[in-house]
């Protein structure tokens, strides 16, 4: 049993942002830094993964630096470092986990590694001080598309996962094929609020025999050919119609398989996490199925649902008081699955 407060510092360096983080008795956040690295990407229409390696080595330390500083504390307040181990850019993970290492021996500090993934899940505590599992989470992002049950602090099971493009992928491809750029979701949330929803009937993908599994390639797929038909018959296109179609057809099948999943599990309580939780169209319609259903909804603000640290000292604090500790073999892991360690 734990009696005083436990301090996390944290360190959140998986793709293209180098974050740290202090967060005391893992709901409240005392400090949480990004560096973000959008526009050295954008011009490469995604990201570069020999680019982010080197921008987190530059940054690292300042950052960390910069999250002490604000929460006013040092080192020596320090309970536990919790660091990205996977999934993620492996060049990118070996700096926050080099950096974590470093500090956990020079201090003789505990060290743990948290799942990127649990990381997003757990940023839904932060926010919603009454939230407690069990709970079924939709996390959707770059490079995920996930639908878990939080059994429990640490326990996940999965019911659903994409069998291709991540939903966030296909925002990135498809908004790179309408001229729009990177990042995509943003910038087609943004675009699709001039645009008829239900002005292109695009596909919503099922696939057979996995209720709950995801697959985007089949949407992103009929864009593109739509796209191409029209530039063969010399018709324009209404950008924000593609935009605002694209989206309603894969907000729609998120919303509808994780609604699904919680009537057949008798979940109540419903949550997102992950950047594509920040879609205003996902959020919308979400919402409103959860009325419908009589569920409760959870979701972190758009700055916890995109890459950070604070989530990753949230989850590496239940980590560390169910016993949790890395040695010093820590690696990055750049396809750990959730659940794994």
């Amino acid at each position: 049993m734990i009696n005083q407060d436990v301090n996390i510092l944290a360190i959140e360096s998986s793709c293209d942002e180098t974050a740290a983080a202090v967060v005391r008795n893992g709901r409240e956040v005392l400090s949480n830094v990004i560096y973000s690295q959008i526009d050295l990407h954008t011009i490469y229409g995604g990201v570069v993964p020999e680019i982010a390696s080197r921008k987190h080595i530059e940054k690292i330390n300042p950052v960390i630096e910069a999250a002490l500083s604000e929460a006013k504390m040092t080192l020596d307040d320090i309970s536990a470092i919790a660091v990205t181990y996977g999934p993620g850019l492996v060049g990118a993970l070996l700096v926050g986990v080099s950096a974590a290492k470093a500090i956990a021996w020079a201090r003789d500090i505990p060290l743990v590694g948290v799942h990127h993934i649990e990381g997003h899940i757990c940023a839904n505590y932060i926010e919603n001080k009454e939230l407690e599992p069990p709970f079924l989470c939709l996390v959707a992002s770059g490079g995920h598309s996930h639908l878990v049950l939080v059994k429990d602090y640490g326990d996940y099971e999965i019911l659903g996962r994409t069998h291709d493009d991540a939903a966030g992928e296909a925002f990135d491809k498809v908004a790179r094929a309408i001229g729009l750029g990177y990042p995509g979701g943003p910038k087609i949330d943004k675009e699709a609020k001039n645009g008829n929803e239900d002005a292109i009937p695009f596909p919503k993908a099922k696939v057979h025999g996995s209720e709950f599994d995801f697959s985007f390639s089949g949407v992103k797929s009929a864009v593109l050919n739509y796209l191409n038909g029209c530039q063969m018959k010399g018709i324009e296109y209404n950008r924000a119609d593609v935009a605002a179609s694209f989206q309603k057809a894969v907000t729609e099948v998120l919303t509808e398989h994780t609604i699904n999943a919680a009537k057949t599990l008798g979940i109540r309580n419903v949550a997102i996490a992950g950047g594509v939780a920040s879609n205003s169209s996902l959020r919308a319609r979400m919402t409103k199925a959860c009325e419908d259903n009589g569920f409760e909804f959870y979701h972190p603000s758009p700055l916890l649902c995109t890459d950070n640290a604070a989530m990753i000292g949230c989850a590496g604090y239940y980590d560390y008081i169910r016993g949790v500790r890395s040695g010093y073999d820590l690696n990055g892991i750049p396809g750990l699955r959730l659940g794994e360690r």
